[in-house]
């Protein structure tokens, strides 16, 4: 067996429609932030992709934007005064895990002159079982340690998962 044979190629997911999206925007207090969340099926997991833009840049050299990324168990991106997502719930733990081994916890995004992009792979959830949930980017990175959710800031943006049509189950 080649080693072609051995590695999968998930760029190959990329070339279709993806089974689910989130649309991202930004709070009130982050008005700029916007993007999208891509969740496609593969044979090993579920292929995450995120694309944004308008995050908050530092002007510090050593204040590297570093953004806690998590899909959440609420159904909307609605909220309140205090929270202008709070009906997104906290981090998706079907399983009732400390943190961070919350299904919903993801690697964090990491800035770049305010665009962030980010692809991994997961089998800690799949697409069906997230269809419907929300994700969020806070303003701080995620502690991994701190619960229940990382010490990871306030939310910066929110995006309803929603089935494509195509290959995810409609709600």
């Amino acid at each position: 067996m080649n080693r072609q044979n051995r590695i999968p190629d998930f760029s190959a997911a990329l070339r279709h429609i993806p089974s689910a999206v989130a649309i991202l925007g930004g709070s009130r207090d982050y008005p700029d932030v916007m993007g999208e969340v891509y969740f496609y099926r593969t044979p090993h997991g579920t292929l995450v992709v995120a694309n944004v833009s308008g995050l908050p840049s530092p002007t510090e050299r050593c204040e590297a934007p570093v953004f806690a990324f998590h899909v959440h168990s609420g159904d909307s991106c609605s909220g309140n005064d205090t929270d202008p997502f709070a009906d997104a719930g906290v981090h998706y733990n079907p399983d009732g895990c400390p943190h961070p081994y919350h299904r919903g916890d993801l690697p964090p995004l990491f800035g770049a002159g305010g665009y962030a992009f980010s692809a991994v792979l997961t089998d800690r959830f799949t697409v069906d079982e997230v269809i419907g949930k929300t994700v969020i980017i806070h303003s701080s990175f995620d502690d991994f340690t701190t619960q229940p959710s990382g010490n990871a800031g306030a939310k910066l943006a929110c995006g309803e998962i929603v089935a494509t049509g195509r290959y995810g189950r409609r709600r």
